[in-house]
């Protein structure tokens, strides 16, 4: 099967959603809460059993999920590694999510896999290779996948075009989908002095399938000057909630997931960050969901 013959799955609500944590299995079993989705890393599944297989069964069966990878390297200078790839489309067979997603971005060099998402620089012999992993991932899972934008902290001199002009030609190329973080666009546009919101007009925004909105830290680079960190350690700032706002009167409403990967809160504090969410699809008044 070709990556232009993948079948794109059934579509997430235009909700909001939040990330499945462990210490919440409880919290979301014994509630079922209004929930739109709810999102999994796939690295933490690729077990046969065990507590985590047995809570996301017994949610599955009630809520749209979007399993999110984190481990693919689809930027990497190799080949993809095919067992890890054989492990995803198992735990995809199992779940049948309505959306899965990895990064623009690598994290393998060889045998050595590094604990992070590191950039890739924006020229033809990039691009060719990472078409050439998407369509090798979406030939193998026989779907459409979402690529997500990065954050990014660095840049190479080495680029010939511009990240938004990347995106676009492989979503072109290989038909794949854009997972939108919006948090991803806001602290990338800082870090390198460029607007946030040119950039988001600057993608693809019909391709957009998911938008990730998550917390970012604050520090400074070796000149001094303001650098962000994406750490999904905080709520969502004031400053990413007005460009997911200016982002939807573009794009109109869709699914929106609530990143939180360290300090996890109680999980009312996300559920509430995704009540948010849909207050701003909804057209709320600004200021109003915003307080």
């Amino acid at each position: 099967m070709t990556a232009s013959q993948a079948v794109t799955p059934r579509s997430l609500p235009a909700r909001g959603g939040v990330g499945l944590k462990p210490e919440h299995f409880r919290d979301v079993v014994d509630t079922w809460p209004d929930l739109g989705f709810f999102e999994v890393h796939a690295e933490n599944y690729m077990v046969a059993g065990g507590p985590f297989h047995h809570y996301l069964t017994r949610i599955r069966e009630r809520y749209p999920l979007s399993i999110h990878g984190v481990g693919l390297s689809i930027g990497s200078e190799g080949p993809l590694d095919e067992a890890h790839l054989d492990r995803l489309a198992a735990l995809l067979d199992r779940y049948q999510p309505e959306s899965f997603s990895e990064h623009l971005a690598w994290s393998s060099h060889g045998s050595v896999f590094l604990n992070d998402l590191l950039p890739v620089p924006y020229h033809r012999g990039t691009l060719d290779r990472v078409c050439a992993h998407v369509d090798r991932v979406q030939s193998r899972l026989k779907r459409t996948m979402l690529l997500e934008n990065p954050a990014t902290y660095v840049e190479f001199d080495s680029s010939t075009m511009s990240e938004a002009e990347f995106i676009g030609e492989v979503l072109r190329r290989t038909g794949c989908r854009l997972l939108l973080d919006v948090n991803n666009a806001y602290v990338s546009c800082t870090n390198h002095g460029r607007d946030p919101y040119a950039y988001i007009r600057a993608l693809p925004l019909d391709r957009v399938g998911e938008i990730h909105l998550a917390g970012f830290a604050q520090d400074l680079d070796a000149a001094g000057d303001p650098l962000l960190i994406d750490s999904h350690g905080s709520p969502v700032a004031q400053v990413v909630w007005d460009l997911y706002h200016h982002t939807l009167e573009h794009l109109g409403p869709m699914a929106t997931l609530i990143e939180r990967d360290n300090d996890v809160p109680a999980f009312a504090v996300l559920f509430a960050e995704a009540r948010q969410a849909e207050r701003v699809m909804a057209g709320a008044d600004h200021a109003c969901c915003l307080c």
